[in-house]
């Protein structure tokens, strides 16, 4: 008799967690991340159970949610257990009871997927800025993350801690800082928060000036960093070309490194063609040449030991050009 009551409470915790789902506003766990208000001011964050209906997702966040194994592993576990992390979320300006989803687009996503209603979010009261920031941050350290999305993170982040303007871009004397020494530190800050090199980070941030079909290709691992990075530096058009050969070569054909700083300092010159971008592309990589390999000392038993290396390669060079004249005299007797 127990095990059937035990049963039976249990089918019906998961019917609640999915089908009705409509604690009021206030969640009764109290997570520790929740601040009282003191008088007279505004929380700085507090827990509430909030519809689906009233969130909304951030706007242009650069988190893709994709329909795979992971995300069906959330689903299952979100339908089973319900949502354990409450989504980060801040009131939506201009609306009244709405809010904006800082992080838990998954959640929110598979929420929607299986019904639930109302679902457990920690408000905080700021800015858009401020939570452009926290955005990135909460999601910076997933390894899944494709090239793209943290390219546009970054960026985000960049401009966003630029308009905050944060003393610890000024300098110590004059208090004043030029635009781009606050680049410079805004960028070591962002590098130092997501465990990456500065030079990393502004790799990633290069990556948001290319159209998007060469981006895809980034996210594809079709074209690497170092030759994107290059590409980012040429105008809308000229990428377009890049992209033009690649589907006219039905995606055989990348460029790589090397070529694509060619075509930059051709784009550099002046007027840079179709043609210009397609020649280049079109010329065989080292990668692509065909390579024997023969043990060197095999052939210097055969050939002589005391050879430099030169007179050595002039001895192969000439063998095989002898053998060729000796296959061509063959060919000649047999047709006659």
């Amino acid at each position: 008799m127990k095990e059937t009551k035990k049963t039976v409470a249990k089918t019906a915790k998961k019917k609640d967690i999915v089908e009705n789902n409509n604690t009021d506003i206030v969640n009764e766990t109290k997570p520790d991340a929740v601040v009282e208000a003191k008088p007279d001011a505004a929380p700085k964050s507090k827990s509430l159970i909030i519809k689906l209906e009233d969130l909304k997702p951030f706007e242009d966040h650069p988190y893709k949610v994709i329909e795979n194994e992971s995300m069906t592993e959330l689903t299952d576990s979100i339908k089973e257990h319900g949502i354990l992390n409450p989504l980060l979320v801040r009131p939506l300006e201009g609306t009244e009871g709405k809010y904006e989803i800082i992080s838990g687009h998954r959640r929110y996503a598979a929420a929607q997927k299986i019904g639930l209603r109302k679902v457990p979010c920690t408000v905080h009261f700021i800015d858009r800025d401020a939570a452009t920031v926290m955005m990135v941050d909460s999601n910076c350290q997933r390894t899944e993350l494709l090239p793209s999305e943290k390219a546009k993170a970054y960026k985000m982040k960049m401009d966003a801690m630029s308009r905050q303007g944060k003393r610890m871009d000024l300098k110590p004397a004059e208090g004043t800082s030029s635009p781009v020494e606050t680049k410079l530190r805004t960028s070591e800050i962002i590098a130092k928060e997501a465990g990456e090199s500065r030079a990393q980070i502004d790799r990633y941030i290069r990556l948001t000036y290319l159209v998007d079909e060469l981006l895809r290709y980034v996210d594809e691992g079709k074209i690497g960093m170092r030759p994107a990075v290059e590409m980012s530096y040429l105008d809308e058009e000229v990428q377009r070309d890049i992209v033009d050969r690649i589907i006219e070569s039905d995606d055989t054909i990348f460029p790589s490194h090397a070529q694509t700083r060619r075509i930059r300092e051709k784009a550099a010159e002046g007027e840079i063609s179709y043609d210009d971008v397609k020649a280049i592309m079109d010329e065989q990589k080292p990668n692509q040449v065909e390579k024997v390999k023969i043990p060197a000392d095999e052939l210097r038993k055969r050939i002589g030991k005391n050879m430099t290396d030169e007179d050595f390669i002039k001895y192969l060079y000439s063998a095989v050009d002898y053998y060729k004249k000796y296959l061509e005299r063959q060919r000649d007797q047999g047709a006659r």
